[in-house]
């Protein structure tokens, strides 16, 4: 399988190849809602209730091809994920610990192609973090434990069979390749604000 994935102007491109165990799911989660604000791409990225879908797999699956000095990231503290976007457009592309070795990535749905989202990765999507989710009914909690699960392999595989070296995103001595930007107490501020 090669999935494309690419920022919304074209600037940034890379793909995700072959095949293995990967999560596809929602979540409603505060710091996903503040990403996707901070970024104003909040009604691109979030459903109507501030879900953002997402595909967790592993770095080492991600090949660059163009674009790679567009790519950025944001923290909304300092020991935040890295949240990475393409500077070009401000797409967002994916969440990453800061530590390489925990090896996945949960790329944005804003960067997939949509039309190829149940056939490479299955129609399942799981449900998350619904206390933060917006309005009345709160969406329910959906194959939480099965995600639990694979993501705890994909993280375990990485590490035993030390693909985390493979990650596009971090260098050698395992800081990532684009320098962290921290939000601002009151940029944090704003993009934690419910519309």
């Amino acid at each position: 399988m090669i999935h494309p994935v690419q920022c919304r102007c074209g600037a940034f491109r890379a793909r995700l190849e072959g095949r293995g165990p990967h999560n596809r799911v929602i979540c409603y989660c505060a710091d996903c809602q503040a990403f996707a604000r901070a970024l104003d791409k909040a009604s691109e990225t979030l459903d109507s209730q501030g879900g953002t879908e997402v595909v967790q797999v592993m770095q080492s699956r991600l090949r660059l091809e163009q674009g790679e000095e567009h790519l950025a990231v944001l923290r909304l503290s300092e020991s935040g994920m890295l949240r990475w976007y393409a500077a070009c457009c401000s797409t967002p592309i994916g969440n990453t610990m800061f530590n390489p070795r925990m090896s996945f990535i949960g790329l944005v749905h804003t960067c997939l192609d949509p039309a190829r989202m149940d056939t490479d990765f299955g129609p399942g999507v799981a449900v998350a973090n619904v206390k933060s989710a917006l309005g009345e009914p709160k969406p329910q909690t959906r194959g939480f434990l099965g995600v639990l699960v694979r993501l705890v392999w994909i993280m375990a595989s990485g590490y035993i069979r030390g693909s985390w070296r493979g990650s596009p995103l971090f260098d050698e001595s395992g800081s990532p390749r684009a320098i962290p930007r921290t939000l601002t107490a009151e940029e944090l501020a704003n993009a934690r604000r419910n519309p």
